[in-house]
């Protein structure tokens, strides 16, 4: 039986380095040998070969701070539309939905919702009007639409009377943990176990790291803070936060490249603290959650649609006052914050791993009109 062939258009990394990509990437390893998948994408030497069986289709990142992605999307467009070797294309991201309409003239298509861009305050006023208009052809193009988030369908409904259907993001839980992988990291930067961990994909005021260490001065904590993540998106935001950590032992350790690492840094911490102000559904929460370390996270709408009360301890999102009170509490009471993790985890492997999610993204993918293919081409790259 010859099988269905898929595009995946929206994603920029390949292999991931997070967020959306991440999400696409546990999909394409759970489904790779039932459809035929390409994936538009960065220029990357791994690429290629980082999934068998999955084809790529890359250009080369273009540095122009904002307008190279979209030029990017250009270029895969175009290139999707002078091909005929596709079944369907599946469109990722928000600020993808622009060419929604070029697509659905000549593809089935499926959009999945992430995240909305707009309510990110790092982009410029010009760039939050681009995503509000992605978001109105999102929900007025003939793609049969999804989202990661409820609380993002439960808008959409609200706000455009469209039904949105809600697929959760999936994740592989980590069969063993390689502590020792990171060992080298902790030591470059004099870092010893218990530490407390912050980590994002980007560092970002969105993510609230502002809120953590100012919630560490009051308490005047004496243990150590890391900070893993990109910490070149918004040098001025950086300065601001190595500013205010002037007197605390916070160690920024940068991006850290790769699962087993991240995974490994995550699980030799005292308490994982996720202060995001805004999110679609983290993937970091879901990973983080799986590992068993006990979290400290934001009580914002995307997190407390995952998990419950009585599986992670909330505080009020942007409020320092309340995650001091928090940390506090969780410092006197390891044993509970313990008991939280071992739900925390419990939970995430019930309902949010890949194998439980990709059935309803298969069924989609089967239940699509499909155009008529021709013979494909090799990889391609520019």
């Amino acid at each position: 039986m010859t099988k269905k062939r898929i595009a995946i258009f929206g994603v920029k990394y390949f292999p991931s380095k997070g967020g959306t990509s991440r999400v696409v990437e546990h999909l394409l390893r759970e489904l790779h040998e039932q459809y035929d998948f390409t994936v538009y994408c960065y220029k990357h030497p791994k690429a290629a070969a980082h999934i068998p069986g999955v084809r790529t289709v890359q250009f080369r990142e273009i540095p122009i701070k904002g307008f190279g992605v979209f030029l990017y999307y250009i270029q895969c467009c175009w290139h999707l539309m002078r091909c005929k070797e596709y079944d369907l294309v599946h469109l990722h991201k928000m600020d993808a939905a622009f060419f929604l309409p070029i697509l659905c003239l000549k593809y089935s298509v499926i959009a999945t919702c992430h995240a909305l861009p707009y309510l990110n305050e790092k982009w410029s006023t010009l760039a939050r009007a681009y995503f509000r208009l992605t978001e109105r052809m999102f929900l007025s193009s003939k793609a049969t639409l999804t989202a990661i988030s409820q609380p993002q369908t439960a808008y959409f409904a609200e706000r455009y009377q469209r039904a949105v259907r809600f697929i959760p993001n999936g994740i592989h839980p980590p069969k063993e943990i390689q502590k020792s992988c990171v060992d080298d990291l902790l030591a470059e930067h004099q870092v010893a176990d218990d530490y407390l961990l912050f980590a994002a994909r980007r560092v970002i005021p969105l993510k609230g790291c502002h809120t953590l260490i100012k919630a560490l001065r009051k308490i005047n904590y004496q243990g150590t803070l890391v900070v893993a993540g990109d910490l070149e998106q918004l040098p001025s935001y950086t300065h601001q936060l190595r500013q205010l950590a002037d007197g605390l032992d916070v160690r920024f350790i940068g991006y850290v490249d790769g699962t087993d690492r991240l995974n490994a840094l995550i699980h030799r911490s005292k308490y994982f603290v996720f202060p995001s102000e805004l999110e679609g559904m983290s993937m970091m929460l879901l990973e983080a959650g799986s590992i068993g370390t006990p979290m400290i996270c934001s009580d914002i709408p995307q997190n407390q649609a995952v998990l419950g009360s009585e599986e992670v301890l909330y505080f009020k999102s942007k409020n320092v006052d309340d995650l001091a009170e928090k940390l506090v509490w969780a410092f006197e009471h390891p044993r509970e914050m313990n008991r939280l993790a071992e739900k925390t985890q419990a939970s995430i492997r019930q309902n949010y791993l890949i194998s439980k999610v990709v059935g309803q993204y298969a069924a989609l993918y089967d239940q699509m009109r499909t155009s008529v293919p021709t013979e494909l081409t090799k990889s391609y790259s520019k």
